[in-house]
């Protein structure tokens, strides 16, 4: 018997990345899963492999930065499992092109963080919960960030996106506390993800800077998406009935040392 034997999860941004290592945990522990990216090769191949080792999976392509996305995943994933139990908002951008402050940053690029890193999660929540209503209970867990209690240089949107997660998970939980739809929110620090390797320079040697940004975590090393992961797996699980409107950091010490900016981090 599994964690989540039965359970219906959708996780967005799951093809690759955290969104990976949270589908993995969950659909091992007996979750049918519902992946929704961008990345219709990377999404497709984690469905197939799921699929062929004897679990169920869906993947649905779709744009989080087009508003008309959520209700369609939530849609697909209905139509092909019936219900959801667990919905898990991973879907994150941070592009190099981002980095910049206030004055130069541009409004399309705040606008599509923004609507990628918040707005999806409160469309991915709202076309999820009376699904969770008709199950009599739920639960969403949203990815935010170290970023959103502490913060770094150039970075004013993805700042913003990740305090913006944290409102949001306290203020919906009030919502939804007596129908027994909990919510909850992880605060990663600094993972081996694609959005951490993209962020290294093609002159600077890619296992040194990893190893760099390990060395800011009192444990001495980056994290690997599966733990967040299991994290997710907690929070979601019977064994956290009595958890909501709360966050989890899982950052190796980083956050317990206090101001920690010293280059891309979560």
């Amino acid at each position: 018997m599994g964690a989540h034997d039965n359970k219906v999860a959708i996780v967005t941004g799951g093809a690759q990345g955290i969104g990976k290592g949270v589908v993995d945990v969950l659909s091992s522990e007996g979750a049918k899963i519902c992946i929704a990216d961008i990345s219709e090769e990377h999404g497709q191949e984690v469905a197939n492999s799921i699929n062929s080792n004897g679990g169920s999976a869906i993947f649905v392509k779709g744009n989080f930065e087009k508003s008309d996305v959520p209700e369609k995943v939530v849609n697909e994933c209905v139509d092909a499992f019936g219900s959801v139990d667990i919905l898990v908002n991973n879907v994150g951008i941070q592009p190099l092109t981002s980095y910049k402050n206030v004055e130069e940053t541009p409004e399309e690029m705040w606008d599509a963080i923004l609507n990628v890193n918040l707005k999806s999660y409160f469309l991915m929540s709202k076309y999820s919960i009376p699904h969770m209503r008709n199950n009599n209970g739920g639960s969403i867990v949203n990815i935010a960030s170290v970023q959103g209690l502490q913060s770094m240089k150039l970075v004013p949107p993805y700042a913003a996106s990740k305090g913006g997660v944290l409102s949001l998970t306290r203020q919906m939980s009030l919502d939804y506390a007596a129908e027994n739809i909990r919510v909850t929110a992880i605060c990663p620090g600094t993972f081996n993800t694609p959005m951490v390797t993209n962020s290294v320079s093609k002159d600077v040697n890619l296992d040194e800077a990893l190893k760099g940004f390990g060395a800011v975590h009192p444990v001495g090393r980056i994290g690997e998406p599966e733990e967040i992961g299991h994290a997710v797996s907690f929070l979601s699980s019977e064994k956290a009935l009595f958890i909501t409107g709360e966050y989890l950091v899982v950052d190796g010490g980083m956050m317990a040392q206090g101001a920690w900016d010293t280059g891309d981090q979560g």
